[in-house]
């Protein structure tokens, strides 16, 4: 089977933010778990199947903190790296808030490639915990909507809100 379709190539700068912490991975790990609660899949579902409002998603939906989000997945690949040869603890996230992507959704449905955030942590080889993320507006203004654009300045602000809510500084990318 042949599909019509045409490609276009659109670079992307992308800033990383790399947060080296003095603080032991587990430690990290489970505040950050504490802090971004998974979302309720079977409510969410249950929500669908109701026929919900959206602003009873959004209730659903929000976390705990300033930052309201919740995670979407995660993984922890440690135990396999370890038989393909490394000991580095390591973990990874979807965070994310759903008003805030649904904000930029109707405007352009491929801002969900950027959203929800990834985020990473693990221990580097001089025995640091790791916290890598991209930053959220560096990426969105490449769809090239000035209504997206703010909204990435918006996660953001909510991505340095969960930083200090973990105790880690708030990089200067993130003070908008």
């Amino acid at each position: 089977m042949t599909i019509r379709a045409t490609d276009r190539i659109v670079p992307v700068s992308v800033n990383r933010i790399e947060i080296e912490a003095e603080v032991p991975f587990e430690t990290l790990r489970a505040a950050f778990e504490a802090e971004v609660p998974p979302v309720d899949e079977a409510g969410f579902q249950q929500l669908v199947a109701d026929g919900a409002e959206w602003r009873r998603f959004v209730q659903a939906a929000s976390g705990s903190g300033i930052h309201s989000f919740v995670t979407f997945w995660q993984s922890h690949p440690s135990a396999i790296m370890r038989v393909g040869g490394s000991d580095a603890p390591s973990a990874s996230y979807l965070i994310g808030d759903y008003a805030t992507a649904a904000r930029m959704f109707r405007h352009d449905p491929g801002v969900m490639l950027y959203t929800p955030l990834r985020v990473e942590l693990h221990v580097n080889r001089r025995g640091l915990t790791v916290l890598t993320v991209d930053q959220p507006s560096s990426q969105l203004v490449s769809l090239g909507k000035n209504k997206i654009a703010q909204t990435g300045y918006e996660l953001d602000r909510m991505l340095g809100d969960l930083l200090e809510e973990l105790g880690l500084p708030r990089p200067p990318a993130l003070r908008r």
